[in-house]
C-alpha cells in the first residue's frame, strides 16, 4: 500500500512538470520553483538544526559497544567507546564518511538445536555506501554548472569518474552505480518480508524521487541529449539572483529539475535529515566519562525534601502503634516508657 502511494506521487510529480513545460510554464518551473525549493530547504534545514541544538542533554547518553575507560592497566575502546574529544572526532569521522556501526550489522537465526546461526550481511552498508558516496560524486559534478570558472578538483573528479568511453562521451561509473545501489535498497524493502512490513510510505517516496532524478539525468546524459550550454546560464543565472530563461531546453529537463525541487523541499521535514542530525545526537557525539566525574543536571532547581529522620518525627507515635520499626525510640524512652507503650 504504502509503495503505491509513493509510487503514484512521483509519477504524478513528473506528469505535472511534462504537462507545466509543454504549457509553457517554463518560467515557473525554471526560476519560481527552484527558488522557493532552495528557501524550503535552507529554512527548514536549520530550523532542525536549532531544534535539535536547543533540546537539553544533561547526561551522558553516548552508544557503546566497547570497553569503558577505567584502570590505566584495563586497554579500553577509544574509538568505540570514547573518553576524549580526539576519539568522538574519530568515530564521527568513521561514521560519516564509512558507516562503520552499519558494517558492523549482523543477521542472525534460531535454528534448531537451539542453534543461533549468523549470516554474514554486508550487502545493505555496501549499498548504502556505493549509493552516499556515488550522490556525493555527482553533486560535486554539477558544481561545473553553477561555477565560473570551474574549479580544477571538478574536473578531476570527472576525469575519475568517466574513463570508460561509451559512444562519443564518456560514461560515469557513479551514473551506473547510484542506479543500481538505489535499486538495491528498493528490492531489499520489496522483497524481504520483516522489512516490507515496517516500511512505511516516507520509506519508499525518496527511494522513487531519488530513482525519478537519477533516471532522468541518466536520460538527458546519454540518450536524449540537453543544450549543456543553455543549462549552465540557467544555472549561474539562479546562483547568482540573475535567472534567465535560456530557450531550447527541453521538458526532461524541466521534469529533471522539478524533482529536485521536490527533493529539497521534501529534505528538512524527512528522514534524510540524518546527514545534519548525526552530528547532533548525543549518542555519537558525547565523550562516555560517566566514571571520571559525576554529571549534574545543570537545570536541577533547589527543592525543599522530606528526609526520613523528619518523616519518623511526624509519624512516629502512629508508627509504634502500627508495629512499624523506628530508628530512635523517641523523647519517652529517656523517662523509662517502654517504645511499645509510646503510642498508647
Amino acid at each position: 500500500m504504502g509503495m503505491g502511494i509513493s509510487l503514484a506521487l512521483t509519477v504524478a510529480l513528473i506528469l505535472v512538470a511534462w504537462a507545466g513545460a509543454a504549457a509553457g510554464l517554463q518560467v515557473v518551473l525554471g526560476t519560481v520553483i527552484p527558488y522557493l525549493a532552495g528557501l524550503t530547504f535552507l529554512g527548514g534545514l536549520i530550523w532542525r538544526v536549532v531544534r535539535w541544538a536547543r533540546a537539553p542533554v544533561p547526561f551522558r547518553i553516548p552508544t557503546t559497544c566497547g570497553q569503558q575507560k577505567s584502570l590505566p592497566w584495563i586497554r579500553y575502546a577509544a574509538v568505540d567507546n570514547p573518553a576524549t574529544t580526539l576519539g568522538v572526532v574519530a568515530r564521527v569521522a568513521l561514521e560519516v564518511l564509512l558507516f562503520r556501526s552499519l558494517l558492523r550489522n549482523s543477521r542472525f537465526e534460531l535454528r534448531e538445536g537451539p542453534k543461533l546461526v549468523y549470516f554474514w550481511e554486508k550487502w545493505l552498508w555496501v549499498a548504502g555506501l556505493a549509493f552516499h558516496w556515488s550522490l556525493f560524486v555527482i553533486l560535486t559534478r554539477h558544481l561545473r554548472f553553477f561555477t565560473q570558472p570551474v574549479p580544477a578538483f571538478v574536473g578531476w573528479l570527472e576525469g575519475a569518474d568517466g574513463f570508460f568511453q561509451v559512444w562519443l562521451s564518456a560514461l560515469y561509473l557513479t551514473d551506473v552505480v547510484v542506479l543500481v545501489a538505489v535499486t538495491y535498497l528498493f528490492l531489499r524493502r520489496v522483497l524481504i518480508p520483516q522489512v516490507r512490513y515496517v516500511s512505511l510510505p516516507a520509506d519508499y517516496f525518496p527511494l522513487f524521487l531519488i530513482m525519478g532524478i537519477a533516471g532522468s539525468g541518466v536520460l538527458m546524459r546519454y540518450f536524449f541529449r540537453v543544450d549543456v550550454t543553455a543549462v549552465k546560464e540557467l544555472a549561474l543565472g539562479l546562483v547568482t539572483f540573475r535567472p534567465v530563461l535560456p530557450a531550447g531546453l527541453s521538458a526532461l529537463f524541466y521534469v529533471h529539475l522539478f524533482l529536485v525541487s521536490v527533493l529539497l523541499v521534501y529534505f528538512p521535514f524527512s528522514k534524510l535529515v540524518h546527514m545534519a542530525g548525526i552530528f547532533l545526537s548525543p549518542t555519537r557525539n558525547l565523550a562516555n566519562t560517566n566514571r571520571e566525574r559525576r554529571h549534574i543536571n545543570p537545570w536541577n532547581y533547589p527543592v525543599k525534601v522530606h528526609t526520613y529522620e523528619e518523616y519518623e518525627e511526624e509519624f512516629r507515635k502512629h508508627m509504634i502503634a502500627a508495629g512499624i520499626p523506628v530508628e530512635r525510640a523517641g523523647p519517652s524512652a529517656q523517662v523509662g516508657i517502654p517504645a511499645e507503650k509510646e503510642g498508647q
